[in-house]
């Protein structure tokens, strides 16, 4: 099935480290997609990886002139590794997904043919199997948990990075200068019409993942930060609770003075630190994450330096070595 009108479409993939996995997925891919008669660009952004990424990159661009490479200067993340690509795409929609083989290429005929419905957002919702293993799945539903409930911005639980977005979502996309973009969020916020396809990971084709959990307490602070200032207001109903809590010791600080176990002075003030300085240390904190932010905001440096890359396109904002 070729899109109508000859429409292109451009397939940006983050790797960090993904030399095994590279190799397969992109013969997957470029057969897939060449069988089906599209028109196609395979992008393939190189995150700073320690491994042979670079070398397979540069082999799969000289057997294909369709595969092309941006060799990041160092490690920048993984959204900003997507947000690399997306900017120097040109295709009329752009297709993002991760290199390690979980997200089958067999779905993209299908984001396409949405597309070609009319919508233009096209963004998928992970299933998990019932082997998946009970850590995997609570710690995955803790994260959209902690994103949804300190966020106005609500994210379905398993919504993925791997979407269709339409050309003038990407346009969209490419305004912002959001240090630590959360692209999952921002997508969301976007509006336009939007499609969700649920879809079962594949297993993980060589080495292993790297969303640690704590790269996964990250990921959703900075999602709940990029998105509302309710962490703050949180932070007074805490600054509440914990006052409250501290009333409840009240009546042993008064039994201990009364009864002699007490060193004068003590009670009072032991009290007095665990009622203010709980709470000054975690409003401090919260305030401090924004007060970061902005500073970092204010510094106008870039989501990512450019070291090299086959592309020709021209890109606003990056700096290239």
């Amino acid at each position: 099935m070729r899109i109508s009108n000859g429409k292109k479409i451009s397939v940006v993939i983050p790797a960090f480290n993904e030399a095994a996995n590279l190799p397969r997925l992109l013969e997957k891919l470029t057969a897939s997609l060449a069988e089906a008669g599209y028109n196609f660009e395979i992008i393939v952004v190189n995150d700073g990886s320690s491994d042979l990424t670079v070398t397979v990159m540069d082999e799969f661009h000289d057997l294909d002139d369709r595969i092309h490479y941006i060799n990041l200067s160092r490690n920048f993340g993984h959204q900003n590794a997507l947000k690399a690509g997306l900017d120097h795409a040109d295709g009329d929609c752009v297709i993002m997904m991760d290199s390690d083989m979980q997200h089958p290429p067999e779905l993209l005929p299908h984001f396409i043919s949405k597309w070609e419905e009319g919508y233009e957002i096209v963004y998928t919702r992970r299933k998990f199997s019932a082997d998946s293993g009970l850590f995997k799945n609570s710690t995955s539903n803790l994260f959209y948990s902690i994103v949804n409930s300190l966020s106005d911005t609500k994210l379905e639980p398993g919504t993925a990075d791997f979407r269709l977005i339409d050309r003038k979502v990407a346009d969209a996309l490419k305004q912002f200068r959001e240090i630590d973009p959360f692209l999952r969020g921002i997508v969301k916020w976007l509006g336009f019409k939007q499609y969700a396809i649920d879809y079962m990971p594949e297993n993980r084709y060589a080495g292993k993942s790297k969303y640690s959990i704590k790269k996964m307490i990250k990921l959703a602070v900075q999602g709940a930060t990029s998105f509302s200032i309710r962490p703050l207001y949180t932070a007074i109903y805490l600054g509440f609770t914990l006052s409250g809590i501290s009333v409840l010791y009240f009546p042993y600080v008064m039994y201990s003075y009364f009864n002699g176990h007490a060193i004068a002075g003590w009670s009072s003030l032991i009290m007095t630190i665990v009622f203010l300085g709980g709470i000054q240390l975690i409003i401090l904190g919260i305030i401090g994450i924004y007060v970061g932010k902005v500073f970092l905001q204010t510094k106008l440096r870039p989501n990512y330096i450019v070291q090299h890359t086959s592309l020709k396109s021209k890109v606003h904002d990056t700096v290239e070595f």
